[in-house]
């Protein structure tokens, strides 16, 4: 009896594979968006500290420096730190895979789509001398489409804004969301009576409150893709302290 289910056994391993791979396959092969990509004017191969997200200098750096600045993907900041795969079509310049970037401003220039830092204009091309060719054409055609963003080892961190005055005012950004979903709403709880209060998003990627709760403070952060149909709330592990300080980085201690 155990030898005739060794085969039905096998069959089922191979269809669920089968059937995990197929799911990859169809994620990893998302149609490319045909539009244009310019650079950042500025000397400096990556990004700008000053975006409209609200990163501050850690979005000059994010993802190696491969940022760029977006227009309509910007999403009034809900399209903040979202990676997409940005290729141009010049076959004389261009590799295959292109460059990977994190959004992290908000511009457009002469009908495009994305702003990329010098950096990640460059690595769309196939060699160093390619790369020369392309800084000097500015604009180019190119295809994109939205990836998961990924930084290995890294958990959602909460970087508490300069501006936050403690104990009445409250700002921080989210770093190194992974993944494709974006972040859309956010609640403050005290984690003593779990009492929670949904935050503002005042600009880019900040979320606000003019009376945060006392005590140690945890998240709630509402994930949502892009149509609106699958969203899900996140409560990180580690809690924000009590006597939390401007300028200060909390690790969450999830990722998703």
């Amino acid at each position: 009896m155990a030898l005739s289910l060794r085969y039905p056994l096998s069959l089922l391993f191979a269809t669920l594979l089968l059937m995990h791979t197929l799911a990859e396959a169809q994620t990893s092969s998302d149609p490319f968006i045909h539009s244009r990509a310019a650079y950042y004017p500025n000397s400096d191969e990556q990004g700008t500290d000053s975006g409209a997200c609200g990163f501050g200098s850690f979005g000059a750096t994010i993802n190696g420096g491969d940022v760029s600045a977006a227009s309509d993907l910007y999403r009034n900041g809900v399209g903040c730190g979202a990676c997409y795969q940005v290729k141009c079509t010049n076959a004389a310049y261009c590799s295959d895979n292109g460059v990977t970037v994190a959004i992290t401003d908000q511009g457009s220039s002469d009908r495009t789509d994305f702003i990329l830092s010098r950096r990640a204009f460059g690595r769309m091309a196939q060699t160093t001398d390619a790369a020369a060719s392309l800084l000097a054409l500015g604009v180019v055609d190119i295809e994109y489409r939205r990836v998961s963003c990924s930084y290995p080892n890294k958990n959602i961190t909460i970087k508490i804004d300069e501006s936050s005055n403690y104990p009445h005012y409250l700002g921080f950004v989210l770093w190194y969301q992974q993944g494709k979903k974006d972040i859309t709403a956010v609640q403050l709880c005290e984690t003593g009576n779990l009492m929670c209060k949904l935050l503002d998003r005042s600009h880019g990627a900040v979320w606000t409150t003019t009376s945060p709760p006392s005590g140690a403070l945890s998240l709630r952060m509402l994930f949502s893709d892009e149509n609106g149909d699958d969203d899900s709330w996140v409560v990180p592990i580690n809690s924000i302290p009590q006597d939390w300080k401007a300028g200060e980085t909390y690790d969450t201690g999830v990722q998703t």
